[in-house]
C-alpha cells in the first residue's frame, strides 16, 4: 500500500506540472496573439525612410528624430567622447578611454555608454565645461547627413532625442541646426562637479511628454528613427508616423557643405585637428612622444641657428613654408610727397592664424623683424625668436609705441588681435593705417593634421609647441602689393577705417576668406566665456 501511495503521489505531481505547463503555453499563445494583432494594427505607422524624402507638406508638422539614428552618418559615438576626454580631462583620461575600447565592444550599448560617460565626465567642473559649445559642434556638423538636414529644414517644430548627455549636443543642435527642443540625458552633479553618472531615462521621457503635449497643438507628430530593434518606443509613442532609417540609407547620405550651415562656423576651440576614431586615436597616442621630442628639436633649431642653416634643417624635419612675393612688393612704394616724411621701416600687416605668423614671415624674408602683440604670455615672449613689443590697448599710447618701433626698423602687426582657424577674417583694428605709408599686406595660412596651434581656453604658451608637434605642418605666406596709409589718412583723402577695410579685403581676396566684423572680444566670449585678457605671469 505504501508503494502504491508513493506511485500515485508521483503521477499526481507529474499531472499538476503538465497542467501548469499547458496553462502557461496557452497564456503565452494568447499574449503572442495580442502582440501580433498590435503589429498588424501598427503596420501603417512604420515606413521606410526613402519615402519620407519625397514629402513636402511638413511645415505644420512636429518632427521628433533620433540624433544618432536619423541625423549623424556615423554610428559610433566613441570619437565624441574621446574629444570630451582629451579636451576637458587631458591626455591621461583620453588614454584610459582608449584602453577601455575592447570592453566597450563586449558590453551592451547602454553599459558602454555609461562607461564612457563615467570616464569622460567624472570630476569635471560643470561651470568650466565648454567642450559642448566650443569643440564638438565642428565635428558634429562634419558628420551630419545632407538629406536629413534638408528635410528637417522643411519641418515646423523640431524635437531632437538623444541617448548621450545633453551638455554634449544642445549647443550644436540649437545654434547650428536651429532645433527647437533637445531631449538628452542629464548628468548628476555634486558641489558643481559632474559625477559621471546619467539620470534615469524616465526624466528624459517625462520632458519629451511635456514638450509634445505643449507644442503639438493638434498637429501630427512624425518620428524619424532607426529600425525597431533600436527604437525607443516610449520616445516615439506620440508619433502618428515613424520613418525608419537603415544603415544602407546612411551610406548614401552626403556631407553638408559649409555654406549650407544655418549658422557659419567661425570659431571653435580644442587641440585635436583630427576626428579621433579608434585608428586616429591610436595614431595620435603613438605619435605623441615622438612629436613632443620633434617639436622641442625644431624650436631649438629655430632659436639657436642662423637662417641659412636653420631653414634647410627645419625643412628636412617636415616643416613646409611656401612664399609668394610679387615684384612690386619688394621695392619701396612710390607715393606722392612721400619724401617729405621721415623714412621709416616697412609695416607688414598680417592676418592671424597662429602665434607663429610673425616668425614664419621673418624666416620667409630671412630678416629680423619686430612684432607688436595685444596679449601674449610672458613665457611666449621669452621664447620668441624675434623681438616682441606689448601694446597697452590704449590708442594714443599704442600709436606712439608703434611709431617708435617703425623708426627703428620693419614692424609686423596682426590687427585682428586674435587667431581664427576657419576661412574668415575678423575686423581689422585701424590703428596701423595711421602709422606708415609703406604698408604691405601679408596673407597667411596654415594647415595641420593632428594638433591645432591655437586655443582660447587652454594654455596659450603651449600653442607653438602643439603646432610644431604636427608631422608636416604647412605655412603659406603671400606678400601682396603695398597699400598707402599714413599720407592718405592725414591728407583727408580716406579714413583710417577705409584703409583697414581695404587691407582686410585684399588679404581675404588672396586667401579666399570671408571678411567679418567680429572682434577678439566676440571670439573669447563665445569660446571661453571671458574677454581674452591673458595674464602676464
Amino acid at each position: 500500500m505504501a508503494k502504491l501511495s508513493m506511485e500515485f503521489s508521483f503521477f499526481q505531481t507529474i499531472f499538476f506540472l503538465f497542467c501548469r505547463v499547458v496553462f502557461r503555453q496557452s497564456k503565452n499563445h494568447k499574449s503572442l496573439h495580442r502582440n501580433v494583432s498590435n503589429i498588424h494594427a501598427n503596420e501603417g505607422k512604420y515606413h521606410k525612410y526613402p519615402s519620407f524624402v519625397h514629402r513636402s507638406n511638413l511645415s505644420n508638422q512636429t518632427l521628433v528624430f533620433s540624433v544618432e539614428e536619423a541625423l549623424l552618418k556615423s554610428s559610433s559615438l566613441f570619437p565624441y567622447f574621446m574629444l570630451v576626454a582629451f579636451e576637458a580631462g587631458g591626455l591621461l583620461r583620453a588614454f584610459i578611454l582608449f584602453v577601455l575600447y575592447p570592453i566597450l565592444c563586449l558590453v551592451s550599448e547602454e553599459m558602454g555608454l555609461k562607461i564612457m560617460v563615467l570616464v569622460c565626465f567624472f570630476g569635471i567642473k560643470k561651470k568650466s565645461f565648454r567642450v559642448g559649445s566650443a569643440v564638438l559642434p565642428k565635428f558634429f556638423l562634419e558628420d551630419v547627413g545632407l538629406e536629413p538636414f534638408e528635410m528637417l529644414k522643411k519641418g515646423g517644430k523640431k524635437v531632437a532625442v538623444s541617448k548621450i548627455p545633453q551638455v554634449m549636443i544642445e549647443s550644436f543642435l540649437k545654434d547650428y541646426l536651429e532645433i527647437d527642443f533637445v531631449v538628452g540625458r542629464e548628468l548628476k552633479e555634486f558641489c558643481g562637479y559632474f559625477l559621471g553618472v546619467m539620470e534615469e531615462k524616465k526624466r528624459s521621457k517625462a520632458a519629451l511628454d511635456e514638450i509634445i503635449g505643449s507644442e503639438s497643438m493638434g498637429f501630427d507628430v512624425i518620428g524619424i528613427s532607426g529600425l525597431e530593434k533600436s527604437l525607443d518606443y516610449h520616445f516615439f509613442s506620440h508619433c502618428k508616423e515613424i520613418y525608419q532609417v537603415r544603415k544602407a540609407d546612411k551610406r548614401n547620405w552626403r556631407h553638408v557643405p559649409r555654406q549650407e550651415y544655418s549658422k557659419p562656423l567661425i570659431f571653435h576651440d580644442g587641440r585635436l585637428a583630427l576626428r579621433p576614431t579608434l585608428v586616429a586615436s591610436l595614431t595620435m597616442f603613438v605619435w605623441f612622444p615622438f612629436g613632443l621630442a620633434l617639436s622641442i628639436l625644431r624650436a631649438v633649431v629655430g632659436l639657436m641657428l642662423p637662417y641659412k642653416i636653420s631653414i634647410p634643417l627645419l625643412a628636412y624635419s617636415g616643416l613646409h613654408l611656401f612664399l609668394s612675393t610679387p615684384e612690386s612688393s619688394l621695392h619701396p612704394l612710390s607715393l606722392p610727397n612721400s619724401k617729405k616724411h621721415n623714412p621709416k621701416g616697412r609695416l607688414y600687416v598680417c592676418n592671424h592664424r597662429t602665434l607663429l605668423d610673425p616668425v614664419y614671415l621673418s624666416f620667409a624674408l630671412q630678416k629680423d623683424l619686430t612684432v607688436v602683440t595685444y596679449s601674449l604670455s610672458r613665457i611666449s615672449e621669452l621664447l620668441a625668436p624675434i623681438k616682441t613689443v606689448r601694446l597697452a590697448r590704449d590708442r594714443d599710447q599704442d600709436g606712439k609705441m608703434m611709431e617708435k618701433m617703425l623708426n627703428l626698423g620693419d614692424l609686423v602687426v596682426c590687427p585682428e588681435g586674435t587667431t581664427c582657424r576657419e576661412p574668415y577674417l575678423l575686423r581689422f583694428s585701424p590703428l596701423f593705417s595711421e602709422m606708415s605709408d609703406d604698408i604691405v599686406p601679408v596673407a597667411m595660412d596654415s594647415n595641420v593634421s593632428l594638433f591645432y596651434g591655437t586655443t582660447a581656453s587652454g594654455l596659450k604658451c603651449l600653442d607653438p609647441l602643439f603646432f610644431l608637434m604636427n608631422p608636416r605642418p604647412i605655412y603659406t605666406v603671400r606678400i601682396l602689393d603695398g597699400v598707402s596709409g599714413w599720407y592718405t589718412c592725414h591728407d583727408g583723402q580716406r579714413s583710417r577705417f577705409k584703409v583697414a577695410n581695404q587691407v582686410q579685403n585684399e588679404i581675404g581676396k588672396a586667401l579666399g576668406f570671408e571678411c567679418t566684423k567680429l572682434t577678439r572680444r566676440d571670439k573669447y566670449l563665445i569660446m571661453a566665456g571671458n574677454e581674452g585678457i591673458i595674464s602676464q605671469t
